[in-house]
């Protein structure tokens, strides 16, 4: 006989086409969102249709279950988690499904991100303007369900404000519309139900008319508790669909939502206002915003010194900050007319003298530089959280709104109640209408904290109450804010909300405990730590010292983050290429690292570790190393990986396919030797089928081809007064594309560089990275240990290490320094460049003398993954910039998703192939025959061929053709 549990997922299963998750692991990854707590659902429903969406309704409806509906997962307050069924949004319903450009609407699905919908609307030249910092993950639906704001409300509004009406299921399953509505509500066209519900709700509002009149504080950002006052018949029209926004899926689920959309701005101008203390920031924000601007947002001390320890934020900090100001307010104007916005951006000029601040802003009037501004500003809440101690800040009470007059005074009292309680607080958003994100740091592991947690709530709320600001001004109630609405607003508003909530959802049973009768915020049995949290103590392989917690400090990496989500963006950058193709939350670096956190602190069962289910999770993580650059909290998904298959291996050891990809460095040597019997698998009728069940390599792919003419000469090479530097020459060069390594020597001789190469006793050097994939770390340990004693003595010589091959030259700064911790590993960390790295650094030190033919044919370049996870695209572009009229395209692609042996697997071929079909290899098909391809990545490049029948050439190729006395020869 079959559990409850099993039994409505079976009955969610025959009655659905989306997906239907009960098992514990997607349960797990699920129980969390950007907030501090920790709730593990019922299960997990993923509509694919919108017949799907009334079907998961109606069951729980029968069912007697909850539901919790969830878009991008990253609210900050608690209001998508919940011990019910999960329905998510996102996989499937994102769809615009009308827009009108000319009377500025559209229609959209509840689960499309903001930025995606942009992207479509830019076309037209319009945009959705409630741009909030999460726009790259956050849907619509969840939008409208937090009633958020974004950071140019003071010139476009909040949600309320923009969306004209709601499409909505209701918990019995009856389907209704929600706008305006006549004064003659028999003119609706609605359900009998929906209609009573209407009735119903108009004559609340006519009933406590003149109580909610007074009930709110009059600031532009208060969201907190259900929109009372839309209900109020006005002069203008009641809309109903104002009711739901805001009500965090307590009321309704949205089925379709109707935009109001708004002119994109033809110009934009930033000046950065820097100031000597914070208090002046705070003063001279009222006097700003009477200058028009579209946005006024704030950054504190704190924020930029954490900004600039992060690498792909530190040169764009160190562009528009100057000086050490304790406080920046960074101001937008957005006049159609750009002469009008450096007008206005004079005026900032003379308000900051006026103010006493002379040569106090920076102006950013180009898009690249503004565009590089705002990304560290919309980052602010990851880059606090990228603090690697134990105190985290924590999300309570950063959505106060006060006035601007007040905005000073606030600030500094609420200072000075950290101070008290022994903590501080880091601040930034949108001085422009007086709702500061502020966090204290805590650690929620101990009680103490989460007492002082409350402490400091009651008293800032308390605080807001005087300046008649609101406590919940951006980001929602949830469980986090809901309990505090009878501080804030009184007994007899409470019983209004409730009285709406009973309306709507009389049995509550729609996302119950948010808004109305919600749990205590400091309930630890509700957090993510709760008060037997606890994870043992492991063996790892890496040195994960600049951690905390179990493991030498692996539990404090994993618990990195914060799950804001910045891996769900499909935009810019690399990160996650698993989640583009599937849009699971299991194939996204905040899915695994939940898993791995729930897995190491035992929450997932005894020997989840190094279960199939863990991975399977891991399964498509390609390593390529984007989170560990675009996650501002710093999460290193591809290393956290290797300890897992690390793990895995040691318990239940390797499968076949595994060992050969990983001593591949060990039989080489002998493969080369024999070519023609190694490449039989790839020739012979039936092989590559026979080969598959054997080994696991997939048959639609053929292998790399071994080479007879394997590069195995000694040097030194090319000018004998050169300057002296280190060729590593890796793997997969030396015994599949040797002719690559003869071009680089050219090309390094040509610029004047004396070439040694670098030899290890018996047999080549090796990075290590196939034993890494495999998870045989201590292998890997090995093989780095022989390079640092082969290469010790030219980095005693100060000469660099030059490679050819990302993935490989990056081990050696990456994972080398984790492997053996200590001086030689950073210094050769150090020292280890590719060979594009390694001219522009001699061009920028005026050594580089290097004469190259111009060249005609355009040029169209795929970057590794390893090249933009650590910057080094500019100087492969810079590289073949050297040739005399090169005219460089570089595709805006994530992963070739062959990562290594990954598109080689049989069970990962497809996924290999699709993550290529995403940007790289449609690029590759639409260029022109003439276009010369260059991918400086082994495996990119067979990706290449293998998806397109063309062939991409690795950089140093055309800078040896272009060689004066080059024959022209492609290697």
């Amino acid at each position: 006989m079959s559990s409850p549990d099993e039994a409505l997922e079976s009955r969610l299963r025959k009655n659905i086409e989306g997906d239907v998750l009960f098992d514990a692991f997607s349960r797990g990854r699920y129980a969390t969102d950007a907030s501090i707590y920790q709730i593990m659902p019922q299960g997990v429903a993923v509509p694919k249709t919108e017949a799907d969406l009334a079907a998961i309704i109606e069951i729980a409806h029968e069912e007697g279950l909850t539901l919790l509906p969830r878009g991008g997962g990253t609210s900050q307050s608690g209001q998508s988690v919940g011990d019910s069924l999960v329905v998510d949004f996102s996989k499937y319903l994102h769809k615009i499904t009308s827009l009108d450009p000319e009377l500025r609407t559209c229609t959209v699905q509840p689960g499309i991100v903001l930025d995606r919908l942009n992207a479509q609307l830019k076309r037209h030249r319009l945009w959705f303007p409630v741009d909030v910092s999460t726009a790259s993950r956050a849907t619509i639906g969840g939008m409208a369900g937090n009633n958020s704001c974004g950071t140019r409300s003071i010139r476009y509004g909040i949600m309320r404000d923009n969306v004209t009406a709601i499409d909505a299921i209701l918990a019995d399953g009856t389907q209704a519309r929600f706008a305006e509505v006549p004064k003659n509500l028999n003119r609706l066209n609605a359900p009998s139900p929906a209609l009573e519900l209407m009735r119903d709700l108009i004559e609340i509002g006519r009933r406590r008319k003149k109580h909610i009149g007074k009930a709110f504080p009059k600031v532009s950002r208060r969201v907190g508790g259900y929109l009372l006052d839309a209900l109020v018949p006005g002069e203008t029209p009641v809309n109903l669909a104002q009711i739901l926004i805001g009500s965090e899926g307590t009321l309704a689920f949205s089925r379709a939502i109707e935009l109001k959309l708004s002119p994109l701005p033809g110009n934009k101008a930033l000046g950065v206002c820097h100031f000597p203390t914070f208090r002046k920031a705070m003063e001279a924000a009222q006097h700003i915003v009477k200058l028009g601007p579209s946005a006024v947002e704030l950054i504190d001390k704190n924020l930029i010194e954490l900004a600039r320890d992060i690498p792909m934020f530190r040169a764009t900090v160190n562009r528009f900050v100057k000086g050490e100001p304790e406080a920046l307010l960074i101001t937008e104007f957005s006049q159609d007319n750009q002469v009008e916005n450096l007008r206005r951006l004079n005026e900032l000029d003379d308000l900051m003298r006026e103010l006493g601040h002379k040569h106090a802003v920076v102006e950013a009037v180009g898009a690249r530089f503004q565009k590089a501004i705002w990304e560290v500003r919309k980052s602010g809440l990851n880059i606090m959280m990228s603090m690697k101690s134990d105190g985290k800040p924590v999300s309570f009470i950063e959505d106060c709104a006060v006035p601007l007059e007040h905005l000073a005074d606030y600030t500094e009292r609420l200072s000075e109640v950290f101070e008290k309680h022994g903590t501080r607080g880091t601040w930034y958003a949108h001085a422009s209408v007086g709702c500061l994100h502020v966090r204290p740091i805590l650690n929620l592991k101990l009680e103490k904290d989460a007492v002082t947690m409350r402490a400091i709530a009651e008293e800032a709320f308390e605080m807001v109450r005087e300046y008649k600001g609101a406590h919940s001004g951006e980001h929602g109630d949830g469980l986090v804010r809901s309990e505090f609405h009878e501080t804030m607003y009184g007994c007899k508003t409470v019983e209004i909300f409730e009285q709406v909530k009973d309306r709507f959802d009389p049995g509550a049973r729609l996302n119950p405990g948010k808004i109305t009768r919600a749990p205590k915020m400091n309930d630890r049995t509700l957090f993510r730590y709760k008060p037997d949290y606890a994870v043992a103590e492991m063996d790892t392989g890496f040195d994960w010292s600049g951690w905390t917690g179990a493991g030498g400090g692996f539990q404090g990496a994993v618990e990195m983050c914060n799950n804001n989500g910045a891996c769900r963006k499909f935009d810019a950058g690399v990160m996650c290429p698993s989640y583009r193709v599937t849009r699971n939350e299991s194939d996204v670096t905040r899915g695994r690292a939940n898993t791995l956190r729930l897995a190491i602190s035992g929450q997932l069962g005894e020997g989840a570790l190094t279960s199939p289910e863990m991975l399977e999770t891991m399964k498509h993580c390609v390593s390529c190393k984007a989170c560990r650059r675009e996650c501002p909290t710093g999460v290193d998904m591809a290393k956290m990986k290797i300890e897992v298959l690390r793990a895995h291996a040691a318990r239940h050891g390797l499968a076949l396919h595994d060992r050969l990809v990983a001593t591949l460095p060990r039989y080489a040597p002998f493969a080369s030797r024999l070519p023609g019997l190694f490449n039989l698998r790839n020739t012979l009728p039936g092989m590559p089928a026979l080969a598959e069940r054997l080994t696991g390599f997939s048959r639609h792919r053929p292998l790399p081809r071994w080479r007879s003419g394997a590069f195995r000469e000694k040097g030194p090479f090319g000018p004998q007064d050169g300057r002296d530097a280190v060729l590593f020459v890796d793997t997969f060069n030396r015994y599949f594309e040797p002719e690559t390594i003869h071009a680089a020597l050219r090309v390094l001789g040509a610029a004047g560089t004396r070439i040694h190469i670098a030899h290890g006793r018996g047999r080549p050097l090796c990075c290590g990275r196939t034993y890494l994939s495999a998870g045989l770390v201590e292998k890997a340990r090995a093989e780095a240990g022989r390079f640092l004693d082969a290469i010790t003595p030219h980095l005693d010589a100060g000469r660099a290490i030059i490679g050819l091959e990302p993935s490989c030259l990056f081990t050696l700064r990456d994972e080398f320094p984790s492997l053996l911790p200590g001086k030689a590993a950073e210094k050769l960390a150090q020292s280890a460049v590719l060979l594009s790295q390694y001219l522009i650094n001699e061009k920028k030190a005026r050594r580089l003398v290097l004469k190259l033919k111009a060249q005609k044919h355009p040029i169209l370049l795929h970057g590794h993954c390893h090249q933009k996870s650590f910057a080094a695209m500019d100087d492969a572009i810079g590289a073949l910039q050297l040739i005399p009229g090169a005219k460089i395209e570089t595709i805006q692609s994530g992963c070739c998703g062959m990562a290594g042996a990954y598109g080689y697997g049989k069970d990962t071929f497809e996924m290999s192939m699709a993550m290529g079909e995403l940007s790289l290899l449609p690029a590759v098909r639409d260029a022109g025959e003439a276009t010369l391809l260059v991918a400086d990545g082994f495996s990119c490049r067979h990706q290449i061929h293998d998806g397109t029948g063309r062939r991409a050439r690795h950089g140093v190729h055309l800078l040896d053709d272009a060689l004066p006395h080059s024959s022209g020869k492609k290697g």
